[in-house]
């Protein structure tokens, strides 16, 4: 088991929770729990008989469990809330934190694949009771899978190159590791590009693992169905793909398409946007190096 220490300082700690605008009584989630940073600021902040509930998939994060009978640790996959706070006894929250992408922890363990710093098995599963797993992705998918994960995901203009290049390969033998594929791609990662294109790769490949464009989507609309008029949605958000989600959703109430009018030509949303996107500024990610792309969007329910 891991110890708290490995996990890195909580990106936009005080803005995300201070958008939450936490009632003493209330009820709130922090479906990202990870090293507990913003759960335990949101305990400050709680009195005697309000609540927090933590989703983390990752087992690793169970070691850091807060000692306060106000906290319950959920080892799920936030794409669950409706139904595990169901179990829990609770139907409404008042605010609901998240916190997307890898965690720093999840980066800097070597052997679970998420970084291109080290060398390791294609794995990459945010949860180990996660079937699907890099290797099979890599080794398994079909020409024409490879290029939706790496141009839908990766945004990788040379998605059908780089999805034929490991097919071709991997008729000769299985990309296991993490060095491989990059010895795979090595001539579509020019040097002065390479980390970027290097990230993008691991991004799309990441992305497909976790389904985390279709969790995010469940995630979002359960949300709204669960949160109290008046309750806060706080969300940290590190890549235009998930950005955009959670953006079109707090402005439509809808991931595509436009909103009906009503008989006077209103728009009904289901949100007020409350303040402007919030980015961490140079003196956090001096700090914290994760922190450099994310970006803060706060709404209210209607």
């Amino acid at each position: 088991m891991t110890t708290t220490m490995e996990y890195h300082n909580p990106v936009l700690l005080h803005p995300t929770v201070d958008g939450l605008n936490i009632k003493p009584d209330g009820i709130y989630v922090d479906v990202t729990f990870g090293g507990g940073g913003h759960s335990k600021e949101i305990l400050k902040r709680l009195g005697p008989n309000g609540k927090l509930f933590a989703f983390d998939q990752d087992e690793d994060a169970l070691a850091n469990a807060l000692p306060d009978e106000r906290f319950t640790l959920i080892n799920e996959n936030f794409r669950f809330i409706k139904r595990f706070l169901r179990f829990h006894g609770v139907k409404s929250v008042d605010g609901i934190l998240a916190d997307l992408g890898v965690s720093s922890h999840q980066f800097d363990v070597p052997e679970r694949g998420f970084s291109t710093r080290f060398d390791a098995e294609l794995d990459m599963r945010m949860s180990q009771k996660n079937d699907l797993s890099a290797y099979r992705v890599v080794n398994e998918y079909e020409e024409q899978d490879l290029r939706r994960v790496f141009f839908d995901y990766g945004e990788l203009k040379n998605a059908p190159v780089l999805a034929r290049t490991i097919v071709e390969a991997r008729e000769h033998y299985p990309i296991k590791t993490t060095d491989e594929l990059k010895d795979v791609l090595a001539k579509y990662l020019p040097e002065r590009i390479r980390n970027k294109v290097l990230a993008q790769i691991y991004q799309a490949i990441r992305i497909e693992v976790n389904q985390e464009m279709d969790v995010l989507k469940e995630f979002i609309e359960q949300s709204l169905e669960i949160l109290n008029p008046g309750g806060r949605f706080s969300v940290i958000s590190y890549h235009s793909l998930e950005d955009r989600l959670v953006k079109r959703f707090i402005k439509n109430g809808m991931f595509e398409g436009e909103p009906e009018r009503d008989f006077f030509g209103n728009f009904s949303v289901p949100y007020k946007t409350i303040g402007k996107l919030i980015v961490p500024d140079d003196a956090e990610i001096k700090i914290n190096n994760r922190a450099r792309s994310a970006k803060l969007r706060i709404a209210e329910k209607i």
